[in-house]
Parts: C-alpha cells; structure tokens; sequence
C-alpha cells in the first residue's frame, strides 16, 4: 500500500528510533484517529495546557504533519504551535470536534497492519519480516488497541501532539 510505505519512510527519516510500536501508533491514529483520548471538552483542555506547561524541548517537528491518505487527519506537534502563538483552547477544541467528524476505521487500520511484512521484506522497515508479523499477529490478537510510543522514542523525542481533523482547525487549513 503506496501510502502506508510513504508515510512510514518519512517518519522514519525524521525519527530514525521508531520501534514497531510506534510505526503501529502511527498506523492507528491514521485509521482510527484519537478518539480513544477524548474525554470531555474541559479535560482535553485542562491536559493540553498541563502538557504545554511541562513541555521540554525536542526535536524540529514540523507543526502540521498529515498522517491519514487524504491528508485531511494530522498530528499537529504543540511545540511549533505554541511556537507560532496559537491559541491550546482551539487546538483542544479541535481535537474534541475531530473525534465527532472523524470516526474510527478499524477496516483501514487492518489494511494498513497488513502490509508491513511486505514492507520490511522490502527493506522499507528497519525490522525482519518475521518481527513484523510476529508483532502484527500479537496486535490483531489484542483486537487492535491504543498503544504508547516506546521508551526509545520518547527518550530521543519526546512527543508532544495532538491529532486532530485538519478542516476542526481553520487557522491551519491550507
């Protein structure tokens, strides 16, 4: 799947630590968004703004980085958010619209998942084909579920983003 290969290679060209963790997290926001993070208005609010008062400094991450094939679904990374002056209450805003108009495709995710022994046979994963399947199979067993980045990609890039429903956040649209 020609979107899956490309969108895995550029972000492993930018976090070159991705464990097949991560490449999965990637992999699920872009099919099933993060609506499994959505509570309610004010908690996503009240959590944005303590991760925004706690944020380190990280890598050059780009504000607006597509994750889903129509480019409409982003990780909207709050360092250069914050960085341009844009307001938390409209990227928590945003985020809590994006699980309403964007709902889940867990049809889409078990394509994406599939296609990854052929992507690391092909060389296009820094994992063996048999590590893949191997991590695939435990994935599907568990019915597909949220997972946290791994402890190397938090330590060498401490994520900081929300994914959000591009069109929820006018001011980024275009």
């Amino acid at each position: 799947m020609k979107f899956v290969n490309q969108l895995i290679a550029q972000h492993l060209q930018r976090y070159s630590r991705m464990q097949l963790a991560d490449i999965y997290k990637l992999l699920h926001q872009a099919a099933m968004g993060a609506g499994h993070a959505v509570d309610d208005p004010v908690t996503a609010l009240s959590r944005l703004q303590s991760e925004a008062a706690q944020l380190a400094a990280g890598p050059a991450d780009p504000l607006v980085d597509p994750i889903s094939p129509d480019g409409q679904l982003a990780r909207i990374h709050l360092r250069p958010y914050l960085a341009a002056g844009h307001d938390l209450g409209a990227l928590a805003d945003a985020f809590v619209q994006t699980a309403r108009v964007r709902p889940p495709d867990p049809d889409k995710l078990a394509k994406f998942c599939a296609c990854l022994g052929d992507l690391a046979q092909a060389g296009g994963l820094p994992f063996s084909r048999q590590q893949v399947e191997a991590y695939v199979a435990q994935i599907v067993r568990q019915g597909y579920p949220v997972v946290h980045h791994s402890e190397a990609y938090r330590g060498a890039y401490a994520p900081a983003y929300r994914v959000i429903a591009v069109g929820c956040l006018p001011q980024l649209a275009g």
